[in-house]
């Protein structure tokens, strides 16, 4: 940049990227802290519109990142624990709070140099990280002391560079702010752009009031920035519902659409809007020309014009949300033919969350998903045990062994999703979340193989006409429903996440009740092949049978003792 010296443009952009890495770090540490509350309120707050708007807003406010909150509503969307209604107003709460972050800034960037606060929270977050008293806390106070430090630095890094006396600067702007409404649109999309291009709004926030500030970018053109950014960052969540499913897209064109109706209408009353934010702080407006204030009371309008444009939209459109539900359906009408494969992933099928503790979130409610497919299975080997017509008993079978497919695919599927995760900044606990995982995944890609054997034994015994006595088939029957209460209470309490010692005990003893039933079975059924009461080739099917569902309860059980061990060995 011309009679710019290097070391002030590299100190600008080490700032901004400060700034950006001081958010993430800070948003993290946040997470790690609140762990699965951040699912369970977005999951139950949102009972109304306005409960959902507050639910987005302090969820945004507290992780400062719109983007979580707005992916992981996304993805609650696609498998049907939030309504696209209730999406819709969480989406807007999150609008919401993340004017938050420019509040920080403007705090941040004050008067008051806080580099000596900053640098002094910095040593008591490096000594809780390195002595491991509590990480998630020192990295939540390092991610804040490094964006505070980024916004110190550009303020007074955008002093000492100034701006407003070097002629090709201030000739570009001056040049790009005399179109009128032709500047505010180019603003707006250069701030959309950007946004979209550094994946953050609160760096192209700063290096706005970085420029405001420094008396070279007039304030209306600064808010046409900030207009675009509200755009550029609705496209991230479009991207990651790309994969997802239909509802999951319609709630991401609904932050679309939501924004681009704010954008439209406040350009219809855009000067007199910038005026009245302005007269607030005391600053004269002159559209086009830069305002020779304080830095701290323009900081002060675009973060005050922001919040307003924010919850101005939100009062506008809050009462209209089924219209704006009905105009995100008919942007993204329902394809009915398109059937969406069992083979997919559902919940994590947008990809990684934006960090890895919400991605562990996403992680467990798909193991969830993975297991009541598995004990679905159960349910066809009962009508293969008793169906008699033999094209539907190969339609069954066919449906088992497509069912093992799937769980083949889930198992690495989900597996290599956690490893993904795995690689993110993870607590201890988290790490062990992880371990804890892909052990049960492991157990239900067992359980769903057992099924497949049970089918083919089944499909053995057809096929060679073993007929089994009435008491054999009622000994078979008797241990399949012993099997499918476990597979039923670990379903339960997967999706409960917990089980409580009282439920785990009930699991043993179902356990050591299922394993005497074998010994009782495989005794008699010495007995009955010795007396003659049914030939050698009936035993063995019959106990290659037994011995099959025993093993597929010992599978069930493991996932049991793995819950169980996540949520009582901490």
């Amino acid at each position: 940049m011309e009679n710019v010296p290097m070391v002030n443009l590299m100190t600008l952009l080490g700032s901004v990227a400060m700034l950006m890495y001081g958010m993430k770090v800070m948003s993290e540490g946040l997470q790690k802290m609140a762990g699965s509350k951040l699912s369970n309120v977005l999951g139950t707050m949102t009972t109304n519109r306005i409960a959902g708007v507050l639910t987005g807003a302090g969820i945004t406010a507290a992780i400062q990142s719109s983007t979580a909150t707005t992916v992981m509503t996304v993805s609650f969307v696609s498998v049907g624990i939030l309504s696209l209604a209730q999406a819709i107003s969480v989406i807007m709460g999150a609008n919401i709070g993340t004017t938050f972050t420019a509040w920080i800034m403007v705090l941040g960037g004050g008067s008051f140099d806080l580099r000596f606060v900053v640098y002094s929270v910095i040593i008591l977050a490096v000594a809780l990280i390195h002595y491991r008293r509590n990480t998630d806390m020192g990295e939540f106070l390092l991610g804040l002391s490094l964006m505070l430090l980024g916004l110190t630095t550009l303020k007074i890094n955008a002093t000492e560079m100034h701006l407003d006396r070097i002629p090709a600067v201030r000739d570009f702007f001056v040049a790009t702010s005399s179109w009128g409404y032709g500047s505010y649109f180019l603003y707006l999309l250069v701030g959309g752009i950007l946004t979209f291009a550094v994946q953050s709004s609160a760096a192209i926030m700063a290096i706005t009031m970085t420029l405001c500030s420094a008396h070279v970018l007039p304030i209306d053109m600064g808010i046409s920035l900030v207009l675009g950014e509200n755009i550029g960052t609705t496209i991230t969540s479009n991207i990651v519902a790309l994969s997802a499913s239909v509802q999951a897209r319609r709630a991401a064109m609904a932050h679309l659409v939501f924004n681009l109706f704010g954008v439209i209408w406040v350009l219809c009353f855009f000067r007199p809007f910038v005026g009245m934010v302005c007269r607030l702080w005391g600053v004269d407006f002159e559209p086009g020309i830069p305002s020779d204030v304080s830095p701290d009371r323009l900081n002060a309008v675009l973060a005050t014009f922001h919040t307003a444009f924010n919850v101005t939209n939100t009062l506008i459109l809050i009462w209209v949300v089924p219209l704006l539900e009905r105009v995100v359906m008919r942007i993204i009408p329902s394809a009915p033919e398109q059937k969406e494969s069992k083979s997919h992933l559902q919940f994590i099928s947008g990809g990684l969350m934006s960090t890895s503790e919400l991605s562990i979130l996403q992680a467990w409610k798909e193991v969830q998903v993975f297991a009541e497919r598995a004990q679905r299975m159960v349910g066809m080997i009962y009508d293969l045990l008793d169906e008699q017509d033999d094209e539907r008993f190969n339609a069954i079978a066919q449906r088992v062994e497509k069912y093992e497919g799937i769980c083949d695919r889930m198992e690495v599927e989900i597996a290599e999703y956690l490893n993904l995760v795995a690689d993110g900044r993870l607590s201890d606990q988290s790490k062990h979340e992880v371990h804890q995982m892909l052990r049960i995944i492991s157990e239900l890609e067992s359980v769903g193989d057992a099924n497949y054997n049970l089918s083919r034994y089944i499909r053995h015994r057809r096929d060679s006409r073993i007929l089994f006595t009435e008491e054999l088939n009622g000994n078979v029957k008797t241990m399949l429903n012993l099997v499918s209460l476990a597979g039923y209470k670990m379903v339960k309490a997967l999706e409960r996440g917990t089980i409580t010692p009282d439920a785990f005990t009930e699991m043993t003893a179902l356990e050591h009740e299922i394993n005497s039933l074998r010994d009782i079975l495989k005794s008699r059924n010495l007995q009955s092949i010795t007396g003659k009461q049914y030939d050698y080739s009936t035993g063995i099917n019959y106990m290659d049978i037994i011995r099959e569902m025993e093993k597929m309860a010992d599978y069930i059980i493991n996932v049991e003792e793995v819950l169980y061990e996540h949520k009582h060995d901490k």
